[in-house]
């Protein structure tokens, strides 16, 4: 069952069901950005952090792949605690996680210490973006007004938004505080979403259900154990492999066999479209990551700028998919922004084959705009259409292992950029990357052009009686 919103958020009255509250955003816009502000800020900490513990790169790049691995999995898991029990009580304690996360990286004595700041991190900030899609579900039940595309697209544009002043916001605070306070900051930012949690999220009424926490247990190993192979795939790993195939098989078994299992593989093994939008997710970032990670180490070493210049390169993709998502996003045209989408991907990496260490700068630059808009379009459409496809009981769980593959995406891509590079990012090993993104990105456009079940994902309006 979909828990029941009580009348009242916090101390005050609901609305009358007229439209959607907008007191609830606030919460879902502050409580969204934690992810992507950790995991954008720590791009600039990451040398200063090294010098501090005398660790090499290969350690330090820890930081980066705890906050995803912990993110991967504690999306899916949490966003089904949300589903269960309500968003206010997970919003409330992942964004408290934030704070304590926040000040043990601040206090942290070793690298080891502010690694497992960075999975508190990762899990405290696992909860608001599937909170926040269970709240836009739930108002849509609310109202009757199922059209949530300008929500929606709040949510993305504040993400990216973030994810651009990010790096940014971080050199300021390094340069103000020292790398402590990049972990300093998520003190305010987790009080300000408890207060707004407090005083403007529901409460729920639910009736106790039992955990499927063997199933949680389990999928959280399969995962781990698979990126953790992607994180540095060898030969000499394989039983990480072993070890994922052997979760996943006992996982399988579980979720079958149990009344109220964590993932319902019979109702997901039947809904085509929404495994098809989880594809897209994965191709998609894919190839979107290892632009972002492959083109910024072959500015550096196979164009020989500098390191603050190459950061300046990649600003026209982020700026490119922030507009594209602001100017779309009111508008769902799922089909469209996925063809349109995939097409541009296809055309962006077709074109970074022309790229050479004597390239001009607005080539250079071109690529990257180029590739921003898809990033845009694509981002909005898979979105919007998982909000469509997942059963509305489980929305939060849904949009949890979005998430997931798009962080299995990003470590795809880390892991095809050290294999084209295994040396130095030259210009082969940048056109035997951009030929990899133009493979994933075909069959993008070869998932999407037939789907014609994505055209009939449109807004409907219907009455309810109030329950939620």
């Amino acid at each position: 069952m979909i828990p029941r919103l009580s009348g009242r958020t916090g101390t005050a009255a609901r609305p009358s069901p007229a439209g959607f509250d907008r007191r609830l955003i606030p919460p879902m816009l502050v409580g969204s950005v934690l992810n992507p502000v950790n995991s954008s800020m720590i791009a600039v900490a990451l040398v200063p952090i090294g010098v501090a513990f005398g660790a090499p790169p290969a350690e330090t790049a820890w930081l980066v792949s705890a906050l995803y691995l912990a993110t991967a999995v504690g999306q899916p898991v949490i966003g089904r605690l949300v589903d269960m029990y309500g968003p206010r009580r997970l919003y409330l304690a992942g964004t408290a996680l934030v704070g304590v996360a926040g000040l043990l990286g601040a206090l942290a004595p070793s690298l080891g210490a502010l690694i497992a700041a960075r999975v508190l991190l990762g899990l405290g900030t696992s909860a608001a973006y599937p909170a926040a899609m269970r709240l836009t579900r739930s108002e849509a039940e609310r109202t009757g007004q199922d059209s949530p595309a300008g929500v929606l697209a709040a949510l993305a544009v504040a993400n990216q938004t973030v994810a651009v002043v990010g790096p940014a916001l971080g050199g300021l605070l390094i340069g103000l505080g020292g790398w402590r306070a990049v972990f300093t900051v998520n003190v305010p930012l987790s009080a300000a979403c408890l207060v707004l949690g407090t005083l403007r999220l529901p409460r729920s009424t639910t009736r106790p259900r039992r955990v499927d926490l063997p199933g949680m247990a389990l999928f959280a190993l399969l995962l781990a154990a698979l990126m953790l192979f992607l994180m540095d795939p060898r030969a000499d790993r394989w039983y990480l492999l072993v070890l994922s195939a052997a979760a996943g098989t006992c996982f399988a078994v579980r979720e079958l066999r149990v009344p109220d299992p964590f993932v319902d593989l019979r109702v997901l093994g039947g809904n085509g479209p929404l495994l098809a939008t989880y594809l897209r997710q994965l191709l998609a970032y894919t190839t979107s990551y290892a632009f972002m990670y492959g083109y910024t180490q072959w500015l550096e070493q196979g164009r020989g700028l500098g390191a603050s210049t190459a950061g300046l390169m990649l600003l026209p993709l982020s700026v490119s998919a922030l507009i594209v998502s602001t100017l779309t996003g009111r508008r769902e045209a799922v089909r469209t922004k996925l063809l349109a989408g995939s097409a541009l991907q296809v055309a962006g990496c077709a074109l970074l084959l022309l790229v050479r260490a004597g390239s001009g700068l607005w080539l250079l630059l071109a690529v990257g705009a180029l590739l921003g808009v898809p990033q845009g379009l694509i981002g909005l459409a898979t979105q919007n259409a998982l909000y469509r496809q997942a059963d509305p009981e489980r929305i939060a769980s849904a949009a949890g292992l979005l998430r997931t593959f798009m962080y299995l995406g990003a470590l795809g891509a880390s892991a095809a950029t050290a294999a084209f590079y295994p040396h130095r990012a030259d210009t082969a090993g940048l056109h035997g990357l951009a030929l990899f993104m133009l493979a994933g990105s075909a069959l993008l456009l070869a998932t999407t052009l037939p789907d014609r079940s994505l055209g009939r994902l449109t807004p409907t309006t219907r009455r309810t009686t109030g329950k939620a």
